[in-house]
């Protein structure tokens, strides 16, 4: 017999489908298998002693302030910790309590249940305009060309063609410059029908700019507005394609003028859930999300977005992220955008553990490898002593 200390991070589903575990035991012994916190803000404090006693009733606990039990402040911050089995039975109970206990049962009703990761697409960029932050990936018609063949070469599944930059402090473009500019780039995707090698994309907010490229093979919208023009959302349900909402504080010229957030990630979830609405009620079938890594960001505010990703699983869409050697990586350790690829490939990484299942990149063939490397890691299980 032999004992062995596992990662917590391990593929659960996976290590206990190869134990031959019954699907349904598979679905019950995940649910119990990592430990999960939920951060609660802004909680009466009545309703903070009656969660503390409920969660201890069902295995869980609650971090709360001393002085809690007496009530000593209205209003306290909590922190709740429990496994998904816990959560589940302990939002069922919380569903009769009083003092906004109902919207935390809901919280819990809403947590993503499998945690298991998709693997991640490769979303390349390439840019037809002369002031995208990254000389890299700006080429004109035919550099263009050949350079979206070697990211298809390299393993990229999409390709995100932009026209306009939207770095801190960059200036509108008229869409008539715009499409100008991406114009012969996207007619060459179509007359060689490079649609068929990847999903293009194309990064704007210009109706006309958008149409044309749908109507010539494009099929996927990018959006940095998150469909704050309604007619971007008519488009979007018209050609039925794919459209992902990225929140942006501001518009690119003025976003880094000193952007605030009480609260990041509830004001970005905030955000999603409204423009999801808005989305829906248009007729668009699949949403991305992107929570606009530099869109109006402080360097702590990109760093607890990328921290707590996976908060966002619970609209039920994919989410995509984009740090690609983004000025957060600067304020970190001062590197010239040349020099950022190591901080970019660490910065995906852990926004892919942390659930994003899209990465827009400059270097594919580096994505590439780092992603496939780490993916061998996530999926590594024991051996059985058969196979020894």
């Amino acid at each position: 017999m032999k004992c062995c200390e596992l990662n917590n991070e391990l593929d659960i589903y996976t290590l206990l489908s190869k134990l031959e575990v019954s699907e349904a035991g598979v679905q019950i012994l995940a649910s119990k298998s990592r430990m999960l916190y939920m951060y609660i803000q802004d909680l009466r404090t009545p309703g903070a002693n009656i969660l503390k006693q409920d969660a201890l009733s069902v295995g869980a606990d609650v971090a709360v302030p001393k002085g809690v039990i007496c009530c000593e402040t209205t209003h306290v911050n909590a922190l709740l910790m429990g496994t998904l089995a816990q959560f589940r039975t302990l939002g069922k109970k919380l569903k009769a309590q009083p003092f906004g206990l109902k919207e935390i049962a809901s919280a819990l009703e809403n947590m993503q249940t499998k945690y298991s990761l998709k693997k991640p697409q490769i979303m390349g960029v390439v840019n037809a305009n002369g002031d995208s932050f990254f000389k890299g990936s700006r080429f004109s018609d035919s550099q263009a060309i050949e350079y979206i063949q070697l990211m298809i070469s390299q393993g990229a599944k999409m390709i995100d063609l932009g026209g306009v930059s939207s770095r801190p402090g960059s200036e509108y473009v008229d869409p008539k410059v715009e499409l100008e500019r991406i114009k012969p780039i996207i007619d060459a995707i179509y007359s060689q029908k490079l649609y068929e090698k990847a999903i293009f994309s194309l990064d704007s907010y210009a109706p006309n700019c958008i149409e044309y490229a749908l109507d010539r093979g494009f099929g996927f919208i990018n959006d940095i507005t998150g469909l704050r023009n309604d007619a971007v959302a008519k488009l979007g349900a018209r050609y039925k394609v794919p459209v992902c909402i990225m929140h942006m504080q501001g518009a690119p010229k003025n976003m880094q003028d000193n952007p605030k957030y009480e609260d990041v990630i509830a004001e970005v979830d905030a955000f999603f859930t409204t423009q999801l609405e808005k989305a829906k009620s248009f007729g668009i079938e699949e949403v991305i999300l992107d929570v606009g890594i530099g869109f109006g960001k402080r360097l702590e505010d990109n760093l607890l977005l990328l921290k707590h990703l996976r908060h966002f699983l619970h609209h039920g869409c994919e989410l995509l992220i984009g740090a690609s050697r983004k000025s957060m990586i600067n304020a970190i350790i001062p590197t010239p955008v040349d020099e950022r690829l190591p901080g970019t490939l660490a910065l995906h990484l852990e926004a892919i553990n942390q659930g994003a299942s899209i990465v827009r990149v400059h270097d594919v063939k580096e994505h590439v490898q780092a992603i496939e490397v780490a993916w061998a890691l996530k999926k590594t299980l024991l051996q059985d002593s058969a196979d020894e």
